[in-house]
């Protein structure tokens, strides 16, 4: 496991409200919700508070690691209100230390969301994917990722499980204790409450390390064994 990067991310809209989108991007945006088939259910000023789960409308705020070191659990974020400064530190970071053939990236639905989603981050910003990231070229067996998620699915593809849901069943203690992901948009932009953020993020990535433990039959980290850097 000490070749595992464990991951999570938070994000959200790119501007606070559909109104400070320039006209070009706020059509965009209407004829996504128009997509959707929401239309009737939310305006896209209603559902822009969602704007934050796509790439194209919306930035990454924190990134939450995990590693294991001499039976450690080491976590750092990286936060700032700059994307590009906080993906470029996060590439550094890959580059540096998690560039080798036997490394690996660990996220709960890492292949559906964390790892595209910073994939197209850094692209917008133009920062060059980090190998381990980049998949273009690459065979599915090539990749370097892990999923908690995937590896619960046991092959089947229509199957969805939280990752507190899955905290639930193994008795792991639960990351969602004060917010959920549905709460961020209000922490950034109104509350303007980066430390929570962070430590709701960090407490995410915890857990999915927990997780991997627990699928490999191992006891889980206690508190002394944990170390925020």
């Amino acid at each position: 496991m000490e070749h595992i990067l464990f991951l999570d991310i938070e994000t959200v809209s790119t501007v606070e409200f559909y109104g400070q989108l320039d006209v070009r991007m706020q059509q965009l945006w209407a004829k996504k919700v128009e997509k959707l088939k929401l239309v009737e259910e939310q305006s896209p000023e209603q559902y822009y508070k969602n704007a934050g789960i796509y790439a194209e409308f919306g930035k990454v705020i924190c990134i939450s690691v995990a590693y294991l070191k001499n039976n450690e659990l080491r976590i750092k974020s990286f936060c700032d209100e700059n994307e590009k400064l906080l993906l470029q530190n996060f590439a550094n970071l890959l580059t540096k230390y998690f560039s080798k053939k036997h490394n690996r990236l660990c996220a709960h639905n890492g292949k559906e969301f964390d790892f595209p989603y910073l994939c197209r981050r850094m692209l917008i910003n133009s920062i060059p994917i980090p190998d381990i990231l980049n998949v273009q070229g690459k065979r599915p067996w090539e990749t370097n990722f892990l999923d908690t998620l995937e590896l619960w699915k046991f092959g089947d593809y229509k199957h969805y499980t939280s990752l507190d849901l899955l905290a639930a069943i193994f008795d792991i203690p639960s990351p969602k204790e004060n917010e959920d992901g549905s709460m961020i948009y209000d922490l950034y932009w109104q509350k303007k409450d980066y430390l929570r953020i962070k430590n709701y993020c960090e407490k995410d990535v915890l857990t999915i390390v927990q997780l991997f433990l627990r699928y490999q039959g191992k006891e889980l980290l206690q508190d002394e064994q944990i170390v925020f850097v």
